[in-house]
């Protein structure tokens, strides 16, 4: 029972270290490119959207995990705000890897 305890665990943490490294498998370089529009808003510091009235949050050095399952959930409208619906519509899975490995990046 042990081993199949310890089996199990060993899985789960290596499932795990899988996934957070796939997430981190963007190119920085290109993601840079992709993100121009983002920073157009994300890049202001303490910038707010007037309508709706909305407090833009700074991206640089947010976790890239965190910034891929956002992008995704925008793209598949999972989350509301029209305008990261728009953005991120078109963006393939590489393109959000690259975007989350520049973001998570920069400062």
């Amino acid at each position: 029972m042990k081993i199949l305890k310890a089996l199990a665990l060993t899985s789960a943490i290596g499932s795990a270290l899988f996934v957070a490294n796939v997430a981190n498998a963007g190119d920085p370089e290109a993601g840079k490119q992709k993100a121009e529009t983002c920073l157009g808003c994300h890049g202001i510091p303490r910038y707010v959207n007037t309508y709706p009235t909305y407090h833009v949050p700074k991206l640089g050095g947010q976790h890239a995990e965190y910034l891929i399952a956002a992008l995704k959930a925008y793209r598949e409208k999972q989350r509301s705000h029209a305008t990261m619906h728009a953005n991120a519509s078109s963006l393939s899975d590489e393109d959000i890897a690259n975007i989350a490995a520049y973001l998570a990046s920069a400062k």
